[in-house]
């Protein structure tokens, strides 16, 4: 009995893509979860863009002049959309030869994000540098597949704190049960929760929720930040999804954010 118990323990770490010796403690995952639960503010909530590429942001966009926009697909309703409102939109892709649309407002470089100048990548902080002319806030809005993290690690605080808005999608929260990994993501939401908020989540239905013990995890989730200075008045957010939350992947079996995300 031992023995089949301890097969089907580390059966399910395997389906997590985590060595079962390595689980985090929960009391850790507990602290996290807790860490990140979204806020209400008194900024209403409005999409921006369709379906998937489309993403909830605080409806406080006055004053921002340019988005920063890494992660190149096939679709650009959310840049669309910026440019409409007279934002510049910055995009960087190593992946595509070009952006789906163009525009005077639109400024494309074939390269991907990273920590390291070369011909293939830049960092943020080189990027802001060579492209933002502004002194007004900058919006933030970033799909790169996993790379996220030590992008967020990276850049210099000084440049994080330009943006008066970040839309993130990050990748791989299962991994948040591995101990070493979880780690890593900690401290990238520690750096970005000094100056910001969590004001919105929404899973990915790309790929099913990851279940271990009590704790349901959507292996992809859309965060949308709002920095502190912006925020006069913030309560926790009791309901999901949003009434302006959509589908990514219509063919797909959908489902909500869960509940351990913010009761």
């Amino acid at each position: 009995m031992k023995i089949n118990l301890l097969n089907a323990i580390k059966k399910i770490g395997l389906n997590l893509g985590i060595n079962i010796s390595h689980v985090t403690d929960t009391r850790d995952l507990d602290k996290f979860l807790l860490l990140i639960k979204p806020v209400t503010t008194n900024h209403k909530l409005i999409r921006v863009g369709r379906d998937d590429g489309g993403y909830l942001i605080p409806d406080d966009l006055k004053g921002v002049s340019e988005c920063f926009s890494p992660g190149v697909s096939d679709t650009a309703d959310f840049e669309l959309e910026m440019i409409n409102r007279g934002i510049k939109c910055y995009l960087a892709d190593y992946s595509v030869e070009a952006p789906p649309i163009h525009h005077e407002l639109i400024d494309f470089e074939k390269k991907f994000l990273g920590i390291k100048e070369s011909d293939i990548y830049i960092t943020v902080d080189k990027w802001i540098e060579q492209k933002s002319t502004s002194k007004k806030d900058l919006i933030l809005q970033m799909d790169i597949e996993g790379a996220e993290y030590e992008v967020i690690l990276d850049i210099a605080k000084e440049n994080l704190n330009k943006f008066r808005i970040l839309v993130i999608e990050f990748h791989q929260m299962n991994l948040l049960f591995d101990k070493h990994a979880f780690r890593y993501i900690e401290q990238a939401f520690q750096k970005i929760l000094e100056n910001f908020e969590v004001i919105h989540i929404h899973p990915n239905n790309c790929l099913p929720i990851l279940k271990y013990g009590k704790y349901d995890v959507p292996p992809v989730l859309e965060f949308t930040f709002l920095r502190k200075d912006r925020i006069l008045e913030k309560i926790a957010t009791q309901k999901f999804p949003h009434s302006l939350d959509k589908s990514n992947v219509p063919g797909n079996l959908d489902y909500a954010l869960p509940e351990i995300f913010y009761k």
